[in-house]
C-alpha cells in the first residue's frame, strides 16, 4: 500500500473522517493511514496497523452511521546483565472515526487483518433487490 505524504485519501470518498485521536507518541505505529476503495458491491477501507493482532483492534459502528476503529499495542523488552535487570514497556493506542456512506450496510460489516493491513468491508445496499421485493 503506497502512501502519499500530505494526501487526503478521503478527499473524493463518501467516507468523512470525523476524528483521529493518537494516544501515543510512537510514530511508526501511528503512521498508517486508511484508504477507501469502492467496488460495485461494497465500500472497502484498508489501513496499516503494523504489529497488531486481531485481538488488539476494535472495529464498531456507533449510531448506525459512525465507523470507529481503535487499537492498542503493548511491547515489553528485558535486558539482563550481571548487575542489573531492566524492563522497558511501551504502549501505543489509536482511535479513528469515519462517517459511513449512506448506501452502505453497516450491520453486515466484515473486518480482517493480514500482513499488518486491516481491511473493513461494508456491503452496499442493493436498491434493485429492494425495489423488486416491494
Amino acid at each position: 500500500m503506497s502512501i502519499v505524504p500530505n494526501a487526503n485519501p478521503f478527499q473524493d470518498s463518501p467516507f468523512t473522517t470525523l476524528s483521529t485521536t493518537a494516544l501515543s507518541h510512537d510514530a511508526s505505529f501511528l503512521s498508517g493511514q486508511f484508504k477507501w476503495e469502492e467496488t460495485a458491491d461494497a465500500h472497502v477501507l484498508k489501513g496499516e496497523v503494523p504489529g497488531l493482532r486481531r485481538e488488539d483492534v476494535k472495529v464498531e459502528v456507533q449510531d448506525g452511521r459512525v465507523l470507529q476503529v481503535s487499537g492498542a499495542m503493548m511491547v515489553e523488552t528485558q535486558e539482563d546483565s550481571d548487575t542489573s535487570h531492566r524492563v522497558n514497556r511501551r504502549s501505543s493506542n489509536f482511535k479513528k472515526s469515519f462517517t459511513v456512506p449512506p448506501n452502505a450496510q453497516p450491520d453486515h460489516m466484515m473486518a480482517s487483518i493480514e500482513d499488518g493491513v486491516l481491511t473493513i468491508t461494508l456491503p452496499k445496499t442493493n436498491h434493485a433487490n429492494a425495489i423488486s421485493n416491494s
